[in-house]
C-alpha cells in the first residue's frame, strides 16, 4: 500500500465510534490496521479478469429431507395436552397486564 494509516487518522476513528483508547491501544491499531489495509491492497490488486463470479467456492447441496403431505396428530388430542384452551384454540395469557 503506498499509504499508511496515520495514528491521526485512527484517533479521528476511534472518536467517531466513541471509543476510548489508550495510547498503546491507538499505537498497536495503527499498526493492526495498517496491516488489514495492505492485505486489502494486495488482494484488490489480484488479476481476477478470468474467474468466474460464485457465490460460494464450495459446490453445496440441499441436505433437507423433501416436503411430504402426511397425517399429523388429532386436534382434540392436541389440545387435551395443553395447559389451557378455549373455543377449540390454545389459550396464552396477555402480553401485557393478563397473568397465567
Amino acid at each position: 500500500m503506498s499509504e499508511r494509516i496515520t495514528r491521526a487518522e485512527v484517533e479521528h476513528v476511534a472518536r467517531l465510534a466513541r471509543l476510548a483508547l489508550t495510547d498503546a491501544e491507538i499505537d498497536a491499531l495503527t499498526e493492526e490496521l495498517g496491516a488489514i489495509l495492505d492485505h486489502a491492497a494486495q488482494v484488490s490488486a489480484l488479476d481476477i479478469a478470468d474467474v468466474p463470479p460464485t457465490s460460494h467456492p464450495l459446490p453445496l447441496v440441499n441436505v433437507l429431507r423433501a416436503d411430504a403431505v402426511r397425517e399429523s396428530l388429532p386436534r382434540d388430542e392436541v389440545l387435551d395436552a395443553a395447559p389451557a384452551t378455549e373455543n377449540g384454540r390454545f389459550r396464552v395469557p396477555r402480553i401485557l397486564g393478563e397473568a397465567p
